[in-house]
């Protein structure tokens, strides 16, 4: 074996070194220097060597091949779904067992649907309080799901003229200019609903509420409103849910989950619905909280971290 060779020719070499006592001492220095040279070629050889059995003994992967399902691969681990995909699809599923469609929001939209259909005037205050991103082309990334609303509207409303009423769901991903720390994110998850009917009021936007929140956490919840403001609703509240003390709370706490209201006329009239006939309501919130609570999690960095070890507890 070439390692074991080089080792006997190392010792040899100490050995040879081992006559320096007997050499003269003006010759000494010359020798010493030229033993060391050698040796380290030899010390050199020693770890190539070494480093390249290492090598060998890992089997080489043939990416061509084909995939054996039932092979495990060395130095990967099982992939999983991303726990706030899981409690996304947890949420369409409970929203479309009371009757609502499902839309899948653009990531990238226009001044029109981020603002102008959601009574967003042009150089309205609320539109800094977004403090959205553009791209070089002025498209925004959305910063919240309701710049879907415009076309869950336009896409539906032909049900409304046949006596039925609109209801829809649209969860996705949304970007903020925000100040990240454990309780804020730049890119987070939101889910918005909208419902239009000839008859539609806040009574029936709770109980849609309870019921969704109750289903979701598994007991029974109290819940609340408090005034609030949105351009695109009127009037405005915040939904506060009761946190109990089975999801980290001292029974006595409130935590606002959500933004909701009834559509505003002129959102209606944007997509070409006669607020004089129809009313409606919307709400949007986020779903980080959401999971954030169920499985009391104290910072929403998390969920985009990439980390492994936080991952893997799902």
């Amino acid at each position: 074996m070439e390692i074991e060779k080089l080792k006997e020719e190392l010792k040899e070499l100490n050995k040879e070194y081992a006559k320096i006592k007997t050499i003269p001492v003006e010759e000494r220095k010359a020798f010493g220097v030229e033993m060391n040279k050698k040796k380290q070629a030899i010390l050199d050889k020693i770890k190539a060597a070494e480093e390249a059995a290492e090598d060998a003994e890992i089997e080489p992967l043939d990416i061509t091949a084909p995939c054996d399902f039932n092979a495990e691969i060395p130095g990967l681990k099982q992939g999983s779904k991303h726990p706030l995909m899981t409690e996304l699809d947890h949420v369409v599923d409970i929203y479309q067992a009371m009757g609502f469609n499902v839309m899948e929001p653009r990531q990238l939209d226009d001044e029109f649907h981020m603002f102008d259909s959601l009574n967003f005037s042009k150089g309205h205050p609320a539109r800094d309080g977004y403090d959205t991103f553009r791209t070089s082309e002025n498209f925004i990334p959305i910063a919240h799901t309701s710049a879907m609303q415009n076309r869950a509207l336009t896409t539906y409303k032909d049900r409304l003229e046949k006596g039925g009423q609109i209801a829809v769901v649209i969860p996705g991903r949304v970007f903020r200019n925000e100040d990240v720390d454990p309780t804020h994110e730049h890119t987070f998850y939101q889910c918005e609903g909208v419902y239009v009917a000839e008859k539609a009021n806040m009574g029936e936007l709770l109980g849609i509420f309870k019921n969704f929140f109750e289903t979701y956490y598994g007991q029974t919840l109290r819940i609340k409103t408090q005034p609030g403001y949105f351009p695109f609703t009127e009037p405005s509240f915040e939904l506060l849910v009761e946190k109990p003390k089975s999801l980290g709370g001292k029974g006595d706490g409130w935590l606002e989950l959500l933004g909701c209201g009834m559509i505003h006329p002129n959102v209606l009239k944007a997509a070409g619905i006669d607020p004089e006939k129809y009313k409606g309501f919307a709400w949007g919130g986020g779903i980080d909280r959401l999971v954030m609570m169920k499985y009391m999690l104290n910072d929403v960095r998390y969920f985009e971290s990439g980390k492994l070890d936080f991952l893997e507890e799902f």
